[in-house]
């Protein structure tokens, strides 16, 4: 199996063309090009790894919208905290005796 990277076989898509047939005419004509590069195959571990860290990713992600998300709300009600996991954890501290309803 030989795997062709997505950039180089859209120069070989016709305009206008979105569907199987049109993919899998661009792709026979890229294939039949002598300056073609393929790309490796991924092993196992490789895509567990990358699983990994785009896991990791989308974690950091939701993370700081929910801190931006708590510090606006808290903003609406006069409580400004510094930015940060620093401003999160002053916040946090804050369960009792919050002027919030």
């Amino acid at each position: 199996m030989r795997l062709i990277s997505p950039a180089q076989a859209k120069p070989y898509v016709k305009r206008g063309r979105k569907n199987d047939a049109a993919d899998a005419a661009a792709i026979a004509e890229a294939v039949t090009r002598p300056h073609m590069q393929f790309v490796p195959v991924k092993s196992e571990e490789t895509q567990a790894i990358l699983m990994l860290h785009r896991t990791r990713r989308l974690l950091i992600t939701q993370r700081t919208m929910l801190g931006n998300a708590l510090r606006a709300h808290f903003a609406e009600y006069g409580i400004i905290e510094p930015q940060g996991q620093d401003g999160l954890g002053a916040i946090g501290g804050m369960r009792t005796g919050c002027a919030c309803p």
